[in-house]
């Protein structure tokens, strides 16, 4: 089906008139995707054609497509059940078609969905429907009095049984209302309340939720943490959680449609207003709270996995030591510390364990690593963060190892997990998971995107409430930015794994693996053209995935660039037009500058690919990662017995959140950061000020060995005083 259209709906207009885009804009974006495009390939090699969107506009545009192609699909199936049920109608047709969400799909739905047995139905089948007209639209009282005695028999034993099976009828006739429900939403949506409340006799049990024990608070302006505290608390029968308006407000909205300003007959009236207060106590609010519910499950949800999403991106682009001899150390103490030597491209060498935390394995374990250091010319030993982390990393620094020789703690999060997978044995089937943990800590050292890819990204730690939200939501948001990371950063095809290699646009683990082989089978790709030759690697993926492989050492140089193939032809007319071959013009920052890219626009190549080639001419598959900073720990401090109100100390952000961020301080348990101390001013957003992995130094205001809580502040002493 084209991207277009779908059954009736154009999603092209529908989105320009919710984002402002241009139609051409959408419509290339829409046709990309369709035809195989990735979003790193497309908002990288395409941007004549989109308009040089980013990534998350496209993602964007991809994410609401697919939302508008499920709601042409739901309205499809509701007018497929109306006809097979004969409840179909033009009318019903045109309003269905019309409904611009799912929300006012469904309210127009509402009346015609097949329902278990209701109050209103027994009431019908006794005949108690016309009364129930006559109550909306009444003549005289008499009437009313006539027709309610005329039902009175087998079925309905009294007046007062006829007045009530009608105003189940009518409050059913309420509930189902369009546009009452549209109104009650409405009110839910600026006015509820979210209210939580402790369960009786849940005191201890329930004690992580004390905040939310007698919580209330505006429901839409909430910030997403606490709705996701509070519904966790209620999903564990914890709290009891609510969402309702002003109920006066609510009857306001219903009183203006039933019994409406035409209502005069003071019995009507009664019945109707009766009726009212039932509907929207038994029916609606119950209706419409869930939905509320749902709603701000939906919000609390996208927040938290943007917050998820963030702090992933930055994990993943932390700065690389680079191909650097590594030793690596996964600490313990009564297991002891397993070590690995890794060469500079991360091969194991040689692996041993060591027990420096015992009077009898210090000076033993001293000694080895020193013999290490010295035979396999390490450069940096990687401490991993865990248990005996700070204690093993005194160890080595007090060892006499050369000045050249960095020692660096590393955030092991989800290493045990990596050891355990699939993966670490293939990689490793001759080593235990304590061998595999170390690697993996020394090699998140040299080159943390390529070894994290290798790990679940729900177990890398820098996560809001991750097993809270929607799992289908969560998964996709981090698969899209494990890949952009990795097609940002580009993978070097001779070296890469093959988890690293499935990330790259257009590629799958198949045809990674088909890589990978080749590789051992054929030895070195020397050119990009070679990729045609891998089994499952056709001119689709080849299109996708050319740009972000590089070869370092090709026959021709620009393989080595982000420089797309199908752009090879231009470089090499640049190239001659400056009297020179491709590889002195990579070498000619002058040259480059004084290119008039206007020569060389066409119909399908203009100046943001031009500007985007002489980039990558003038610094060919440049790393955009930061330089990488050796950290250490404040050395006087191990414990949180160390910790002391004012002093300040060095940190490294772990997580970031809607409330704050937490840092390690090298004390085993980190700190938090309100987002009220991060800095001098009003901070909305905590990634204004920090991001996950950066480097800070942070000031102790309270610590709780008890509760094993450390506050902390960024913001700046000299200005408080």
């Amino acid at each position: 089906m084209p991207a277009r259209v779908i059954r009736g709906m154009n999603i092209i207009n529908t989105i320009r008139r919710e984002t402002g885009l241009r139609e051409k804009q959408i419509g290339a974006v829409l046709d990309l995707l369709e035809k195989g495009g990735t979003i790193p390939f497309i908002a990288r090699y395409r941007k004549e054609q989109t308009g040089s969107m980013d990534e998350v506009a496209i993602s964007d545009i991809r994410d609401r497509a697919k939302a508008l192609k499920e709601l042409g699909e739901r309205k499809e199936s509701i007018l497929k059940s109306l006809r097979e049920r004969q409840l179909y109608t033009e009318d019903l047709d045109r309003q269905i078609r019309q409904a611009p969400t799912m929300a006012a799909l469904e309210d127009v739905y509402e009346k015609y969905r097949p329902k278990k047995r209701t109050r209103a139905m027994a009431a019908r089948e006794k005949g108690l429907e016309p009364l129930a007209r006559m109550l909306l639209e009444p003549g005289p009282p008499g009437d009313l009095e006539k027709e309610a005695k005329r039902r009175i028999g087998p079925d309905v034993p009294t007046g007062e049984e006829a007045w009530a099976g009608a105003r189940d009828i009518i409050a059913e006739m309420i509930n189902e209302d369009a546009r009452v429900r549209a109104g009650i939403r409405d009110l839910f949506i600026k006015s509820a309340q979210i209210r939580s409340e402790m369960i009786k006799g849940k005191e201890e049990e329930g004690a992580k939720f004390r905040d939310y024990f007698d919580w209330n608070e505006p429901a839409f302006k909430a910030p997403s943490h606490r709705i996701l505290a509070m519904l966790r608390g209620s999903r564990e029968k914890i709290l009891r959680v609510h969402v309702l308006p002003d109920g006066d407000r609510a009857m306001e909205i219903i009183h203006a449609s039933y019994p409406g300003k035409k209502q005069v007959c003071p019995k009507a009236r009664d019945q109707v207003r009766e009726a009212a207060r039932d509907a929207y106590k038994r029916l609606l609010s119950k209706s419409i709270e869930k939905e509320s519910l749902g709603l701000l499950k939906l919000k609390a949800d996208e927040k938290a996995v943007a917050v998820f999403s963030d702090n992933l991106r930055q994990v993943l682009l932390s700065p690389p030591m680079g191909e650097k001899p590594t030793l690596a150390i996964d600490p313990g103490f009564r297991t002891g510390c397993k070590v690995a030597c890794l060469d500079a491209t991360g091969k194991l060498l040689h692996h041993d364990v060591i027990f420096p935390h015992t009077e009898k394995g210090r000076g033993r374990g001293g000694q080895l690593i020193q013999k290490l250091v010295t035979q396999y010319g390490i450069r940096a030993v990687a401490v991993g963060n865990g248990t005996a982390g700070r204690e093993t990393e005194d160890f080595v620094r007090e060892l006499d190892l050369p000045e050249d020789v960095d020692v660096v703690m590393v955030d092991e999060s989800g290493a045990s997990v990596y050891s355990a997978s699939e993966t670490a044995r293939q990689e490793f089937p001759d080593h235990d998971i304590t061998v595999r943990g170390a690697v993996s800590i020394g090699r998140r050292l040299m080159d943390p995107l390529a070894e994290l890819v290798k790990v679940e990204p729900k177990s890398i730690g820098v996560g809001q409430y991750q097993h809270d939200v929607d799992q289908n939501l969560l998964q996709t948001a981090l698969d899209d930015v494990v890949v952009s990371c990795v097609n940002r950063v580009g993978v070097e095809a001779n070296t890469a794994s093959k988890e690293l290699l499935a990330r790259v646009s257009g590629l799958n683990k198949t045809i990674a693996a088909n890589m990978v082989q080749y590789r051992d089978e054929k030895g070195s790709f020397s050119s990009r053209k070679e990729f045609l030759k891998v089994p499952r690697l056709g001119p689709k993926a080849f299109e996708q995935a050319a740009g972000f492989l590089r070869i370092q050492n090709g026959k021709n140089p620009l393989d080595k660039s982000g420089i797309h193939p199908e752009s090879y032809p231009i470089v090499k007319q640049m190239a001659g037009d400056l009297g020179c071959g491709i590889d002195q013009i990579m070498m000619n920052p002058a040259g480059i500058r004084n290119i008039d890219l206007e020569n060389y626009v066409t119909d399908t190549t203009g100046l943001p690919t031009l500007k985007d080639i002489v980039s990558e001419l003038a610094s060919p598959g440049r790393d955009p990662r930061k330089p990488f900073q050796v950290f250490s720990f404040d050395k006087s401090i191990h414990e949180m017995k160390d910790l002391i109100p004012g002093m300040e100390v060095p940190g490294i952000v772990t997580n970031v959140t809607a409330f704050g961020a937490f840092v390690d301080i090298g004390v085993h348990q980190d700190g938090l950061v309100h987002i009220s101390q991060l800095a001098d001013r009003f901070v909305k957003d905590p990634n204004e000020i920090v991001k996950v992995r950066q480097q800070v130094r942070v000031r102790i205001l309270e610590v709780d060995i008890q509760r094993k809580r450390i506050s902390l502040s960024m913001k700046d002493q000299r200005k408080i005083r």
